[in-house]
């Protein structure tokens, strides 16, 4: 941690591979009214980090500073900030997709990103669960109203996201069936999957039939074929928020529900995360941890597409 007015991060001047990304020294940011300065502990990098480095997506031509997932102490508070004092410690996720720059010591964002973290976990597994969390929440309980007793069809459910709404689902009573690779079943089962589909050997829409609710995490033709498994009324979410028209065409056509979604920071989405994590019902899975300084390599990990859970940036 530096001690004058600048700070470390992970920056990129040009798009590309992993090895865009270096170490920079940048000013240290000032909480603006209703913002606060979080000194950073531990940071997630999710696929939408790797997109970004190699794309722009959202954010166009860099430089930038990638990374929504926080979890640190608040530093500073901004003017009119009641939520919060220094000394807090707090987790959350930067508004999406305009709010990243959470690689780095320091950040700032609107207070209302953030809840306080839960005592019974620490910086790693906090910092490794807003986005992912926030994105099923938003999914399978905001956008489909799950509900005890319906099955729900969770794709990659060994992933970033598909572990986490495994959990959040099972928290709501629901049945679940995830697809992963066979060697992930074992993990599957103690996170509590009901009915695990080995992808590789079996084609979903033929053996998953009446379901409830179906959480998209992989795009491409599985949000449509994803149509074919649902009970009438039922509905998929994707969370890949470009793809085709085709999808909405067909959900009409059969009598059920297609919604794309992208997450969005949310302090009541956080404070029921947490609650979830302090009734030990939402635990992450680290599959890796990283110093600041080795963002290229979480990158390279992550892009394996093999990972099971979360990796992190560890921030001394």
């Amino acid at each position: 941690m530096s001690n004058d007015n600048t700070m470390r991060a992970i920056g990129q001047d040009v798009l590309g591979g992993p090895e865009v990304l270096k170490e920079v020294r940048l000013p240290r940011p000032a909480p603006r009214p209703n913002e606060v300065l979080v000194r950073v502990r531990a940071a997630g990098v999710n696929p939408t980090d790797w997109k970004h480095r190699e794309t722009g997506g959202f954010l166009g031509e860099p430089p930038f500073v990638l990374g929504w997932d926080v979890s640190g102490v608040v530093e500073e508070v901004g003017i009119g900030v009641a939520l919060f004092e220094p000394g807090d410690e707090v987790f959350g996720m930067l508004p999406y997709p305009f709010g990243h720059g959470s690689h780095a010591e320091y950040v700032t964002a609107p207070a209302r990103a953030f809840a306080r973290k839960p005592a019974g976990i620490d910086h790693v597994r906090a910092g490794a669960l807003p986005l992912v969390s926030l994105t099923a929440w938003q999914a399978l309980v905001e956008r489909a109203g799950l509900r005890p007793g319906q099955r729900v069809l969770i794709h990659a459910a060994a992933g970033g996201v598909g572990h986490v709404a495994v959990q959040i689902a099972k928290a709501r009573g629901a049945y679940v069936i995830g697809t992963a690779s066979a060697g992930k079943h074992d993990f599957l089962r103690g996170i509590g999957v009901d009915e695990p589909v080995d992808y590789r050997e079996t084609d979903f829409a033929e053996v998953v039939k009446d379901v409830d609710v179906v959480l998209d995490t992989i795009g491409g033709d599985y949000a449509l074929r994803s149509l074919r498994v649902l009970r009438p009324g039922g509905i998929v979410v994707s969370i890949l928020p470009v793809g085709s028209q085709e999808f909405h065409e067909e959900a009409e056509r059969l009598g059920v529900r297609a919604v794309r979604m992208l997450v969005d920071a949310d302090h009541t989405g956080m404070k029921e995360i947490a609650a979830l994590v302090e009734a030990d019902r939402l635990r992450a899975t680290i599959a890796g941890t990283f110093p600041l300084a080795d963002a290229a390599e979480a990158h390279r990990r992550g892009e394996t597409g093999r990972t099971t859970g979360k990796l992190v940036l560890v921030i001394d």
